[in-house]
């Protein structure tokens, strides 16, 4: 297996001062998907830029995984549907033209 694009969360832990409980309820979630090699568990070096607003959201704003969950799910929708906007607007100016 080849662990270049991977991060211990070992190393996480102690960067971010967290319990590997923490990673696991967030892989539990749906959140974060982990990748265990040998004895150690690791996450995709893609994955950071979500964890580091997951750690924020939880440690500066105080939400709770479930609420963590449930604003990514929006922030999904939200995004879903402003595609959709950009796309039906791109389909109104061709009736316009």
């Amino acid at each position: 297996m080849n662990l270049e694009n991977l991060i211990p969360i070992p190393e996480l832990c102690s960067h971010y001062e967290l319990e590997m409980s923490f990673f696991v309820n967030l892989s539990e979630m749906g959140l974060l998907q982990i990748t265990t090699f040998e004895t150690t568990a690791y996450i995709d070096l893609d994955s950071i830029y979500k964890i580091e607003k997951i750690i924020h959201l939880h440690q500066d704003l105080e939400v709770n995984i479930e609420g963590i969950d449930v604003i990514f799910n929006l922030l999904q929708k939200m995004d879903s549907l402003q595609k959709e906007v950009i796309a039906l607007k791109n389909r109104l100016r061709l009736y316009e033209s």
